[in-house]
């Protein structure tokens, strides 16, 4: 069994928001598998679906971004998912706008949702995909960047990033973490963020 979750915050004003990429991937993963992320539970929406042989919970935290734990530490603790099957997907400001990557374990990187997690799981060796943000402009703070709706030629960034996330995930189902980190991973280091 797989987890899903997309980092976010719920609420229609940062719907298009950096901060809640992993929502948006997670609607593209449930579109692509015909799936409703709609059921409440464990202070979360969930949807389920069937890939191949395995059973995948695609999951949408209802606290806020820093509380995200509670929903993810009460899903695994449920299923009984152990860490390495959980993946959580997420903004990063340290990774280039448009840009993805995934990885193994690892501390924060100053992500409040991602600590919250790690502090609900005891256990920080979940898998993370990073959709890359950038670095806010110049005098602007980080909180406010990331709540904010970007402009439109970041939003097409994003939305091809997101795009791209979705593949990575289904990639990841099919050949497993080492095989889709070093295609995803090495893909982008050497297209610069160019569709899988």
């Amino acid at each position: 069994m797989w987890v899903i979750v997309g980092l976010g915050n719920p609420g229609r004003r940062y719907a298009r928001t950096p901060h809640n990429v992993g929502f948006r991937v997670i609607d593209r993963l449930a579109a692509r598998w015909g799936v409703r992320v709609a059921r409440e539970a464990h202070q979360a929406l969930v949807g389920e679906a069937r890939r191949g042989a395995e059973r995948v919970l695609l999951v949408k935290p209802q606290t806020n971004m820093n509380g995200a734990g509670a929903a993810v530490g009460s899903i695994q603790r449920f299923y009984r998912v152990s860490p390495p099957q959980l993946v959580a997907v997420h903004d990063d400001v340290d990774l280039a706008l448009g840009r993805t990557r995934l990885r193994v374990g690892g501390g924060p990187g100053g992500h409040r949702g991602v600590e919250s997690c790690i502090e609900a799981l005891a256990d920080p060796g979940f898998l993370r995909l990073k959709v890359g943000v950038g670095r806010p402009p110049a005098g602007m703070e980080t909180a406010d960047y990331v709540l904010a709706t970007p402009p439109p030629e970041a939003l097409e960034s994003l939305a091809a990033a997101e795009e791209r996330a979705a593949e990575a995930v289904e990639l990841l189902l099919t050949d497993g973490v080492d095989r889709a980190m070093n295609r995803i991973n090495q893909k982008e280091a050497a297209h610069g963020g160019s569709p899988l």
